[in-house]
């Protein structure tokens, strides 16, 4: 069964604040997989798991016509007040029940979400949706980011992030096991399809404010399900982390823009033309 979590109103606003979506590099790496294997008409895509729909916005500057699908009504809501594109529709349905027919899509997306899904059951129904020689793209990040900033030791500042990684790690949700890489390394493994791709470490960097910073890791499920359990606890240690942040970096503002190396994995796979 798919896992119902990010639904609250306050949380889907975070989530559209501070989450991060793939860079426009590593969003081409995907569309030069379909290209090879497809071929240039890019009609439709699915965006499953959309949540505030990020990466929907950045499927609908390539394709004719987008639907991103979520589960949570909050997270459309939001995805809604944002989707002035013409070619975006969203749908509140599971990852398991995509309202497509049959080989009707020319790539299947899940941006940082197929970890929650019941994933063989998504897995058939993503190739029912997709075109002979359509495409699945499964794209998430890892949790161990990486900080730097001018005339500062990387060494000190990232062992205060590995510190606030730890400290959230007991409350990271059992149906991720140890780590959600293994999960798309084992979907990997059990797409029959012969053309497939995997790629465990592209390093995507990018600069944002030590707020924003912040605000990433307190959108993810481990922080929220300590806010949850001790609200005192989680503002806490948010607090703490962020003081301890900029006096290594020796800054007096939350304000003050990082330089953030966020490690993606991704698994690519192409629907035969006969399947």
């Amino acid at each position: 069964m798919a896992h119902r979590l990010f639904e609250g109103k306050e949380h889907a606003g975070s989530y559209w604040k501070y989450r991060i979506s793939p860079s426009d590099h590593l969003m081409q790496q995907v569309l030069d997989f379909l290209e090879m294997h497809k071929g240039p008409s890019f009609e439709q895509a699915v965006d499953v798991g959309c949540g505030s729909g990020q990466g929907t916005l950045l499927l609908a500057k390539r394709f004719a016509s987008v639907m991103g699908t979520d589960v949570s009504p909050a997270q459309l809501e939001m995805a809604l007040q944002h989707a002035i594109e013409p070619n975006i529709t969203y749908r509140q349905c599971g990852a398991e029940d995509l309202p497509l027919a049959d080989s009707s899509v020319d790539l299947v997306t899940a941006m940082s979400a197929f970890h929650w899904f019941d994933r063989p059951r998504f897995l058939l129904e993503a190739h029912r949706v997709l075109k002979p020689r359509g495409c699945l793209a499964l794209l998430n990040y890892s949790l161990d980011m990486e900080l730097s900033y001018p005339d500062c030791c990387s060494q000190k500042l990232n062992q205060v992030c590995k510190e606030f990684y730890a400290a959230l790690h007991p409350y990271r949700s059992p149906n991720l096991g140890q780590a959600s890489i293994q999960l798309y390394r084992e979907a990997y493994e059990s797409i029959p399809y012969p053309v497939k791709e995997w790629q465990e470490c592209v390093w995507d960097r990018r600069h944002m404010t030590l707020s924003s910073y912040m605000g990433l890791v307190e959108s993810f499920s481990s922080y929220q399900a300590l806010l949850r359990d001790d609200q005192q606890k989680a503002t806490r240690l948010s607090q703490d982390i962020a003081q301890r942040l900029m006096s290594v970096m020796k800054v007096t503002s939350a304000e003050t823009e990082v330089e953030v190396a966020v490690k993606y994995f991704y698994l690519l796979a192409c629907k035969p033309q006969e399947a």
